[in-house]
């Protein structure tokens, strides 16, 4: 067939709008070490699909993807002793620890849990032939993102083929923008595009506060994935940062330069102000929304903030995200949140006083060194090159372990 297929349009949109398809470790317990093996059942799947099962049944089999270390300051309920590496996730539930999945015990920093609990950044779909079929029936992301019962579907096929520890909602860190004000579309050739980019005051002030009734579709997914999931793995919703929103507010869409939003910082630099605070309240209330209708962790995705020098980057996408966290410690405290900046290995130290309670690391950071870097007081979540996923069972799992030794 020539040319590039759907699937490969589709991962390449997907990257554009949220580049983190990749596979991280988690580190609940220093002493424990899961079992290495892997399911032999793959054996008939096609080609495709045998990469994604092997990678996942690896991940499992072995402690290996998407894994997280939170380290959250409070629980629900009890305190319980807190290993020096605790894990991603946290749970809204007050039942006992026995009854919770393991990403959240994990998250409440229990000891001797049997093994790191594991789960795939972007696990939802797309490399999976059921997704495939799917979007040829479906075509539109927006479509898919926003129906309930297609929201649910992709979000559990990969749960239900790899039975992940952790099960990420089907979305996408644009979502929101309608509900404030920002409509946008998404071009099969260009990605996101928003008509009207916001570089004014009058439009900063036309803002509105984010508006639910528009997300109902979220709240209705989250309500049901919990129901179905029924404890079995912790669910996980997630929000971009207000600096990422804000490059496509801006740039009216996808941007390799970031030119308007690195020129307002200097010649607007109160209009960007209000931009960011104004989206830092909105992602807030969103956080709530999503941890209100059944998430158990939130991933907030500041994907472009690694385009920034670090202490541009502390100008004006930390205290914002500060401004996120501040908030949400207070209004869910048992909520754990973790923070991942695409190419984040120049300013590691300085994530680590924005309170969130877990740092992603990408696979271009070792962990080790991120680790040393970062001290004990913070939980790491990280990192193996999504590339292996397409390299011998063997080689995919060598990596695994260099990881967690």
């Amino acid at each position: 067939m020539p040319g590039p297929s759907p699937l490969a349009h589709e991962a390449t949109r997907a990257r554009r709008r949220n580049p983190h398809q990749q596979l991280l470790l988690l580190h609940p317990n220093p002493n424990s070490r899961p079992q290495a093996g892997l399911d032999k059942q793959n054996s008939h799947l096609s080609p495709r699909r045998e990469v994604a099962a092997t990678a996942m049944i690896s991940a499992t089999a072995t402690a290996a993807f998407l894994a997280a270390a939170p380290a959250s300051s409070s629980s629900c309920t009890t305190h319980r002793r807190r290993s020096r590496l605790p894990a991603i996730s946290a749970s809204l539930a007050t039942a006992s620890s026995t009854e919770e999945p393991l990403l959240v015990r994990a998250a409440r920093g229990e000891d001797g849990l049997p093994r790191p609990p594991a789960w795939m950044m972007r696990q939802a779909g797309r490399y999976m032939a059921e997704y495939q079929a799917l979007a040829k029936r479906h075509p539109s992301f927006r479509e898919r993102s926003e129906t309930t019962d297609l929201i649910v579907e992709i979000t559990l096929q990969p749960w239900r083929a790899f039975a992940p520890d952790g099960v990420i909602l089907f979305s996408d860190i644009l979502t929101p923008l309608p509900a404030i004000g920002v409509p946008f579309d998404i071009s099969d050739s260009k990605g996101p595009v928003i008509q009207s980019p916001v570089r004014s005051e009058e439009q900063v002030r036309e803002l509105t506060p984010i508006d639910f009734e528009k997300l109902r579709f979220v709240g209705e997914s989250l309500k049901i994935l919990r129901s179905e999931i029924d404890g079995q793995a912790a669910l996980l919703g997630f929000v971009g940062a207000p600096w990422t929103i804000a490059t496509y507010v801006v740039e009216g869409g996808m941007t390799n330069t970031y030119t308007n939003i690195k020129s307002m910082c200097h010649t607007a630099p109160n209009v960007l102000r209000g931009l960011l605070s104004h989206l830092a309240d909105a992602i807030s209330e969103y956080i709530i929304y999503q941890v209100n209708s059944g998430a158990q962790c939130i991933q907030i995705f500041d994907s472009w903030g690694g385009q920034l020098p670090p202490h541009v980057w502390e100008q004006w996408s930390k205290p914002y995200i500060k401004q996120i966290v501040n908030k949400i410690k207070i209004e869910c405290p048992n909520v754990p949140l973790v923070l991942y900046i695409n190419g984040n290995g120049g300013f590691l130290e300085r994530m680590t006083d924005t309170g969130v309670d877990v740092i992603g690391l990408d696979w271009t950071v070792d962990m080790a060194d991120g680790r040393r870097r970062l001290g004990n007081k913070i939980s790491v979540q990280g990192n193996v090159d999504p590339a292996f996923l397409f390299s011998p069972l063997p080689v995919l799992t060598d990596e695994i372990h260099s990881i967690y030794p």
